[in-house]
């Protein structure tokens, strides 16, 4: 099977971390439960930034955001480790500026992720990401963002949403823990 999976706030909490890194920046100390109820992607509104120095902020940020101690969403890697074990090929497509894409794929490498490079894809708007994962004939997808697997349209493949707070209104089949994977594909699977 053809597995494919955005990492960014799928496989890693990116957004969680950066808002522990938000709050050491701006000294400030908001608490983790009004991040978990936050409805839009980006995290700069409860810091009181504007949609620009929000921006700014995320672009300053960037390096320590993505190459530091972004820590995995808890058992996505042994998760993933063991479909690759199983022969299962693992794909990685992620709307990351492409100019990151190589100490991405360390990146993930360095934290176990089964990486391969000519399965990695990277630097692409969300329309590309549909292009690629349709070419690529995956049978699963996994993505945070509605807007991404709402174009997705094929009678094979089967998507998941990881579940986060801005994404609940979204009506797809939910991943909230990754140690759960195997019984929802099983489930998947029996129909």
């Amino acid at each position: 099977m053809k597995f494919g999976f955005d990492i960014d706030d799928t496989l890693i909490n990116l957004r969680g971390y950066a808002f522990s890194i938000y709050n050491k920046k701006l000294n400030q100390k908001i608490a983790l439960d009004v991040f978990g109820e936050l409805k839009t992607v980006e995290i700069h509104h409860p810091f009181g930034l504007s949609d620009q120095e929000g921006k700014e902020m995320w672009n300053r940020s960037l390096e320590e955001i993505y190459f530091t101690s972004c820590p995995p969403y808890p058992k996505a890697v042994e998760t993933l480790q063991e479909l690759h074990q199983q022969g299962h090929e693992i794909y990685y497509i992620t709307a990351r500026p492409g100019e990151h894409g190589e100490r991405t794929m360390e990146w993930m490498i360095q934290q176990g992720f089964p990486v391969e490079e000519e399965k990695f894809f990277c630097g692409m708007k969300d329309h590309e990401k549909v292009k690629i994962i349709e070419e690529l004939g995956l049978d699963y997808y996994f993505d945070d963002k509605p807007r991404v697997l709402e174009t997705l349209s094929s009678d094979t493949l089967k998507i998941f949403v990881k579940d986060q707070s801005y994404n609940r209104h979204y009506k797809a089949e939910r991943v909230t823990d990754w140690g759960e994977l195997k019984e929802i594909l099983m489930e998947k699977n029996s129909r």
